[in-house]
């Protein structure tokens, strides 16, 4: 099977999520290798994910993911080619949001999953400059934002 099947031979959606283990997987070396093969193989659209590390049950010997090095690896997707890359598990605004490949504009603001701005039209194009953002959306955003349910036990 080939590794870029899913892109490539499906209409599924394709997003990459990795989390950034401190001594791991967090070195530059290995971040500009992996976000080289994302843009060569599956396409500059294809967002990457870059999610923080919580020491908890059986990997407590590592620490947590400083948001410096979620910030670093996001940088090095960007310079790669990377279209939109993310950080997550942390607060960081900047990081969380889409900007438009094309003109930089902020198109969908985040902070977690809470939105801000949306400045998308109803094709999902930049309001700015109508570069089409990569993705599936709604004419409108969506007001899911952060849930959470009680488990009763």
């Amino acid at each position: 099977m080939r590794k870029v099947y899913i892109q490539h031979e499906t209409s599924v959606w394709l997003e990459l999520t990795t989390l950034i283990i401190p001594g791991e997987n967090d070195s530059d070396a290995e971040l500009e290798e992996m976000s080289r093969w994302v843009v060569d193989n599956l396409g500059a659209d294809v967002p990457m994910h870059f999610s923080a590390f919580h020491p908890d049950w059986k990997m407590r010997d590592k620490p947590p993911t400083p948001v410096a090095s979620l910030l670093n690896a996001r940088d090095i997707a960007l310079k790669n080619g990377v279209h939109y890359a993310y950080v997550g598990n942390v607060h960081e605004k900047s990081a969380d949001s889409t900007y438009c490949h094309a003109c930089g504009a902020l198109l969908i603001g985040r902070d977690w999953y809470e939105l801000s701005e949306w400045n998308l039209d109803e094709s999902g194009c930049c309001s700015a400059c109508g570069a089409r953002c990569a993705g599936h959306f709604d004419r409108q955003p969506g007001t899911w934002g952060a849930r959470r349910m009680a488990v009763r036990m």
